[in-house]
């Protein structure tokens, strides 16, 4: 596999600071705020918190043309056990209903199994934000069967139900592994109704363009997915690309950046911003620091300076409430036509 992480290609962009300049510097027709403040939304400000989101590093098993995060195998950066054990405390005190753990592949972590049982024994519904390939290497093999003993909602990245798309966006070969991993969670219940067992599919464009409509694609993909392949799931999300990492480099590499800010400016709908995922998720990074939203997070722009700026500060002052959202050009991304977010549309 070729590591493509933009720390190993020693690209200019490896530094959220110069993405966020780049952003900052596009001759764009409006700004975010001056968006925010059209729809009657600014400054926007945080709800009550219903999902912690725990980024366990940028380690990975694959190396994806698209990825925001910039993971890959050659990242080192894993969360630390004081971390680790911080956030748990800081989930149970703060009676948040939901963790959602990502990555990375968030799996390799070694105390991965243990944030799951905990976080499951306090009552919490936990989610995994899979690649599905993690699931066929040897040391991983039974992760499915755990998955489904703790009823962990599984959100497993698939670009396309075509091999050529997803093999183009995730590496050669990813599709057919993907495809073994789906068929096991489908033996175990996932994605069948009546069992409970959650498994929601995540698809974004392979390209500089929006995604579809995610309530004309679902049938379509479960359809496809059924009749050649005999794979079920519960959901589709759509999810925006955003230029933030390996895409933004992507977009001003292929002379796409321009157009693709311009189309997501003039894609602005007010009417996502009531489901935005940075107004009810906190993002804890694998250094404990605290982040409005994933995205937010690449681009080292933390949380507002008059709140808690890191987990242990929540743990002790776990006041979030009506607290501003720190925003940029980026945001653009997740207010586009039907909105994005980790839970895809957020018109629906």
């Amino acid at each position: 596999m070729a590591l493509i992480t933009l720390i190993n290609t020693r690209s200019p962009l490896a530094a959220p600071a110069a993405q966020r300049a780049l952003l900052e510097a596009m001759p764009l027709e409006r700004g975010f705020e001056d968006a925010l403040a059209s729809a009657g939304q600014h400054p926007l400000k945080r709800t009550e918190t219903r999902v912690l989101q725990m980024n366990l590093g940028k380690r990975c098993n694959q190396a994806c043309h698209h990825c925001h995060v910039d993971a890959g195998p050659d990242r080192l950066e894993v969360m630390p056990d004081e971390v680790v054990d911080t956030t748990l405390r800081a989930l149970e005190r703060s009676g948040i209903p939901t963790l959602d753990i990502t990555g990375g592949a968030p799996e390799l972590h070694p105390r991965f199994r243990d944030i799951v049982t905990r976080a499951r024994a306090m009552g919490r519904h936990v989610m995994d934000r899979c690649n599905l390939t993690i699931t066929t290497l040897p040391n991983y093999a039974d992760l499915p069967e755990f998955f489904a003993v703790n009823a962990v909602e599984v959100v497993a990245s698939l670009p396309s139900y075509a091999p050529t798309q997803t093999d183009r966006q995730r590496g050669e070969g990813v599709f057919e592994a993907s495809l073994e991993a789906l068929r096991r969670f489908n033996h175990l219940g996932y994605g069948r109704e009546g069992t409970g067992l959650v498994l929601d599919l995540v698809t974004n464009p392979v390209g500089a363009f929006l995604p579809a409509s995610q309530v004309a694609l679902e049938p379509d993909w479960k359809r496809e997915l059924k009749r050649r392949y005999g794979v079920e799931f519960n959901r589709l999300f759509t999810i925006t690309n955003m230029p933030i990492s390996r895409y933004l480099e992507w977009l001003e590499q292929s002379g796409n950046l321009s157009a693709y800010m311009e189309k997501l400016v003039q894609a602005f709908n007010p009417a996502t911003i009531t489901g935005l995922m940075c107004r009810d998720t906190i993002s804890v990074s694998w250094d404990g620091r605290l982040f409005d939203c994933d995205f937010n997070q690449m681009l080292d722009v933390q949380v507002d300076a008059r709140g808690p700026r890191t987990i242990a500060d929540l743990l002790s002052a776990p006041a979030l409430l009506r607290q501003p959202v720190v925003t940029g050009p980026h945001c653009f991304g997740c207010t586009a036509g039907t909105g994005s977010s980790c839970g895809g549309a957020t018109i629906t």
